[in-house]
């Protein structure tokens, strides 16, 4: 299991249950990867498809946990389901769903408003969503998939989260950092680095 669930910079470590919901046999974390990769590219052409995205719903709780199972169904058996232990990260388990709705609302107004463009209104929904951190894994991916889901719909491109602009390692700690400039409700780090990969 050493090898299975190695943590990495900004992971957040599953509990021995959680560990215990991987569906496929993997000795590795390598496979591991790889196998949770394959699953997420399913759900991403899944939803950005052109006949899913005219009716998603991106600004529901529903679709966001369907979004969630889809992305990790093949892997574990609590995809798209609200965490239920207590992480290193994120709002207290009983809080999820109050603060998911919250954050909802927020957007539409947002939206209905134009209190900020439309980068910034998916940019600052999934730094929402991150912090609220509703899943035992996967919520920076499913985050970041959410906001390129509401930026197509606001009528902007996906971003492309620093895709091809460093090495792996220097664009995670790009992204970690930019999301701790948005901790402190300042988000123009994220901003760029969603769309340029720097901050």
């Amino acid at each position: 299991m050493t090898n299975l669930f190695r943590s990495h910079l900004g992971d957040t470590p599953l509990s021995e249950d959680e560990k215990l919901a991987l569906i496929p046999s993997l000795a590795t974390q390598h496979e591991l990867n790889e196998f949770e990769y394959a699953n997420i590219l399913s759900a991403t052409r899944w939803a950005l498809s052109p006949r899913r995205l005219a009716k998603a719903e991106v600004l529901t709780a529903s679709y966001l946990l369907e979004l969630h199972r889809r992305m990790f169904n093949g892997t574990w058996r609590w995809a798209g389901k609200f965490r239920t232990s207590e992480k290193t990260i994120g709002v207290e388990p009983h809080r999820i769903a109050g603060d998911l709705a919250a954050l909802l609302g927020d957007t539409q107004y947002w939206i209905g408003h134009q209190t900020h463009k439309a980068d910034e209104i998916a940019l600052r929904f999934h730094h929402r969503i991150v912090f609220i951190h509703p899943f035992a894994n996967g919520n920076g991916r499913h985050a970041r998939l959410a906001a390129d889901i509401l930026a197509v719909k606001l009528g902007q491109l996906t971003f492309p989260w620093g895709a091809g602009t460093s090495e792996p390692a220097i664009i995670r700690q790009n992204y970690l950092a930019a999301l701790r400039h948005a901790d402190q409700l300042d988000y123009g780090p994220l901003l760029r680095f969603a769309r340029t990969g720097k901050i």
